[in-house]
């Protein structure tokens, strides 16, 4: 046998995998057969809007061009919507780059890193592809454990803590009074990773007022939800400015393309859409309610633009509703870990979308309890 360059032993140990597998993964063993309602993958079925577009058709012939390494204008932007300096706001492409970066930031191998257990897995991707130890907390009920958390954060000693408010894969949220307590009483030597990615669709009351101020905090939003930009790959990060310029170390220079920089300031200066998309994703959750109470299920309340749907047994029989759903052709995910593996997570999309996932639910369930 040839001799090739060797692996780290870290990059040896980890397996060949993603956080998550995708629909084009599931359509390929389907033999290429295209889902009907695509509800699965927390995307804005609604789409950008009609400014993005046509912003993007202008663009698409200067796509030769180099998008700026610098991000100027969309950074600029982004901190004006904010309402802070320009040092206060990095960009990347997606929560997940930026995720990335920041681990590479605070964390060596063998780091302690908490976490929620059954939280966002891309974060855990990062940590433990850079060689990080994850100290996870179970959630309370259907929320992230705050208390659990800050108690794991004292015990470990750990650099790194990540909080989505709202979170994913059950939708839930903390008020914002909860989530300024928990800042308050972190160690000033933890860096605080909090992911507002469902933010838009959140209640206000949920979100904590905007400060910079604090060295220990890291909050990240993207255009990928509300914007119906996942396709694009964009999001930012902000805090104190000394918590910001450590980005511009390692990122990705050249990483937030062209198109994607003018389809991000585009959508920015669209409030009216945004706030259109918001009102339809509450109304999608609400159906979305409906159609699980029809068919003796419960759905947890949701700040996001997805639904958790308790299938009413364990998450052996979730799991035979999510693939029979996707033998009628509906694309949905449910989370994995004890204590959450008992629903289907069911994303908000056109009514179209729903009118399949309403006509498919009563016939899945049948089969599942039947298998």
């Amino acid at each position: 046998m040839s001799k090739r360059p060797s692996l780290t032993p870290l990059i040896e140990s980890l397996p060949a995998t993603v956080p998550f597998v995708g629909p084009e993964a599931l359509e390929r063993r389907r033999g290429g057969l295209p889902f009907r309602a695509r509800l699965g993958a927390n995307e804005n079925g609604f789409g950008p809007s009609a400014r993005v577009v046509e912003a993007m058709r202008n663009a698409a012939p200067d796509v030769w061009m180099y998008g700026d390494p610098e991000n100027h204008e969309l950074k600029t932007a982004i901190a004006r919507h904010l309402g802070v300096a320009f040092e206060n706001v990095a960009a990347g492409e997606g929560v997940d780059a930026l995720l990335g970066l920041i681990v590479r930031q605070y964390m060596e191998p063998g780091t302690p890193v908490v976490v929620s257990l059954g939280g966002y897995p891309t974060f855990n991707f990062h940590v433990t592809g850079f060689g990080g130890r994850l100290v996870p907390v179970p959630y309370d009920g259907y929320r992230e454990n705050l208390e659990g958390l800050l108690d794991a954060v004292r015990r470990e000693n750990a650099p790194l803590v990540y909080l989505a408010n709202p979170d994913n894969p059950m939708a839930s949220w903390w008020d914002a009074g909860s989530i300024s307590a928990f800042i308050e009483a972190l160690p000033e030597t933890t860096m605080l990773i909090l992911d507002e990615a469902y933010c838009e669709f959140a209640p206000a009351d949920s979100v904590p007022p905007i400060d910079v101020n604090r060295p220990n905090v890291l909050r990240l939003r993207t255009f990928s939800k509300a914007y119906g930009l996942a396709g694009m790959r964009c999001g930012y990060v902000f805090g104190h400015a000394a918590a910001i310029e450590p980005f511009d170390r390692i990122r990705n220079h050249f990483g937030i393309t062209r198109l994607t920089q003018i389809a991000a300031l585009a959508a920015l200066e669209d409030q009216e859409y945004l706030r259109d998309t918001v009102a339809r994703v509450a109304a999608g959750r609400e159906r979305i309610g409906r159609i699980a109470a029809a068919n003796g299920l419960t759905a947890l309340p949701s700040a996001t633009n997805f639904v958790a749907v308790d299938c009413g047994a364990d998450g052996a029989f979730a799991l035979r509703v999510l693939q029979e759903l996707g033998k009628r052709d509906v694309f949905v995910r449910k989370p994995m870990a004890a204590g959450q593996d008992q629903y289907i997570r069911v994303s908000v999309g056109p009514d179209s979308a729903l009118d399949l996932f309403a006509e498919a639910l009563p016939e899945a369930l049948k089969a599942a309890r039947e298998g």
